[in-house]
């Protein structure tokens, strides 16, 4: 019985690796590449390949950038006492849509799960620790509001509350267990002004 060539196999092999492709979707994927025009393939390409080399994470708060510091953390007008933390770089974006924050982020790169594997020490948190201990007058912990997310922000909470400042949880108007990423930006807004203050463990 004969497959697909070995070109095409390993193609959907490839495409497979990406998150939420699974062998169905990663065929019709090579299928539309195989007869799309050269020169979209060749431009998706090398839009992958520039965005490979010249796309960082900011070497301030880990969001995304094409410099050493994203076009946030390099904004004058942003108050830098506030700290918004979120999981993503994506929840960053999904932050700005609501146009209501104007403080600055620091990205966690994910969130502690210990069914994962993943502790506090694999996250961004020592940096978050210095940068909170530079001044920071208010914490802002923005996780999904999951088990993980709930878990990581109960870590951050006992953590920075020595350091001194005031460390808040954006309100539960998003549905639990979803993610930040797809709220739409008016209940992200809500959520965001709504915040409260946590105070201790009782709070989760």
């Amino acid at each position: 019985m004969y497959g697909y060539t070995r070109l095409m196999d390993h193609l959907i092999n490839e495409l497979t690796k990406m998150p939420g492709v699974g062998r169905k979707s990663g065929q019709r994927l090579a299928f539309y590449l195989l007869k799309a025009d050269d020169e979209y393939v060749l431009g998706l390409a090398d839009a992958m390949r520039r965005v490979k080399e010249g796309v960082r994470f900011c070497g301030e708060c880990g969001n995304l950038t094409e410099g050493d510091i994203c076009a946030i953390c390099a904004d004058e007008d942003r108050d830098k006492s506030v700290i918004c933390v979120v999981e993503d770089p994506q929840d960053v974006q999904a932050l700005e849509k609501t146009g209501q924050y104007t403080g600055v982020y620091h990205v966690l790169m994910g969130a502690i799960s210990p069914l994962d594997g993943i502790g506090p020490e694999d996250l961004e948190i020592s940096r978050l620790v210095e940068r909170v201990a530079e001044g920071a007058k208010e914490v802002i912990i923005a996780t999904d509001p999951d088990v993980e997310g709930d878990a990581t922000a109960h870590y951050l909470a006992q953590l920075l509350r020595p350091l001194g400042p005031k460390v808040s949880r954006i309100a539960r108007g998003l549905p639990v267990g979803g993610d930040l990423r797809y709220a739409d930006e008016v209940t992200l807004g809500k959520a965001l002004a709504g915040r409260t203050e946590l105070l201790g463990s009782s709070d989760f």
